[in-house]
């Protein structure tokens, strides 16, 4: 089976470094170079707990609780999962299980797909994996794009819900400046997954890039919501504001963004916006000589 090295794995499940450390940390995970496809799946669970705000040491004990209850050596990988409260609930044997206060619950969490353990489905969804990983290999040759393009399309195909794949493909049409069809992937990646604030930064460069301002300003500041130190976010969307005749508001995010970068060029341009705007302020409170 293949391998993935670290990079791999942050790039394919759109994770941090840190985060991926701060996990093996706390015991979720035995700190490793490379990963199984298995160990992939089983970083995703644990980056979509954490997304639904189940701390660590809750999602520890879980795991503890629930080999004891099940004689499991995985219950991550052997057993669905989801968070119901900031607790980690279990399917086991046709029911629900909240492992930390030993009882069944309702698991009223239509949307959550229940993972099929069977081979065959296992290897589909490897599948997936394998042809994102080409995608992206393919992308960094401007004379395969096309086939990085079909890449992408095998994988969503197999696993329509991967939401990394929609958003590259969105920039690849994007880059051949075909917007509407990289609306089309950025506005599915969002559908697919409504917390991903890259979506949503995409998004609003396409709309930024057609012409339609409000929404475009509408995009950036749903990143911002996801992703408070969001730099480039904070950039676009000043730059936004600027078109659209609001530079105090657009003083905001360049001020956040001169925060979150300090030394690049683009800082320099950030701060050189601030004076700009302090000034023109500056001159409009200058009472009138009489």
């Amino acid at each position: 089976m293949e391998r993935y090295d670290r990079s791999d794995v942050l790039r394919i499940l759109r994770i941090t470094a840190r985060q991926l450390a701060g996990w093996e940390k706390a015991g979720l995970l035995p700190a490793a170079h490379s990963y199984s496809f298995f160990d992939l799946l089983q970083i995703k669970k644990l980056r979509d707990l954490r997304a639904k705000r189940v701390r660590s040491a809750v999602i520890l004990e879980s795991l503890r609780a629930m080999r004891q209850v099940a004689g499991m050596e995985n219950p991550l990988m052997e057993m669905g999962t989801f968070a119901s409260q900031s607790r980690v609930v279990f399917r086991h044997q046709g029911s629900a299980m909240e492992p930390l206060a030993g009882q069944f619950v309702m698991d009223f969490n239509q949307r959550e797909v229940v993972e099929s353990h069977k081979i065959h489905a296992m290897r589909a969804a490897e599948t997936a994996v394998e042809f994102f990983a080409r995608g992206v290999a393919l992308e960094e040759d401007p004379g395969t794009q096309t086939e990085a393009i079909d890449s992408y399309k095998k994988c969503v195909e197999l696993d329509p819900l991967h939401a990394a794949a929609y958003i590259n493909l969105g920039t690849l049409f994007y880059n051949r400046h075909d917007y509407p069809q990289a609306e089309r992937f950025y506005r599915k990646a969002i559908e697919v997954d409504p917390r991903y604030a890259l979506a949503y930064f995409d998004l609003g460069n396409v709309l930024d890039e057609t012409g339609r301002l409000p929404d475009a300003i509408k995009a950036y500041q749903s990143a911002i919501s996801l992703a408070p130190t969001y730099a480039d976010a904070h950039y676009n969307l000043a730059l936004a504001l600027e078109k659209a005749r609001q530079p105090r508001k657009a003083l905001h995010h360049w001020e956040a963004y001169s925060r979150l970068d300090t030394i690049g060029p683009w800082s320099i341009h950030a701060r050189n916006q601030i004076r700009k705007i302090l000034a023109a302020d500056e001159l409009k409170i200058v009472p009138k000589k009489k």
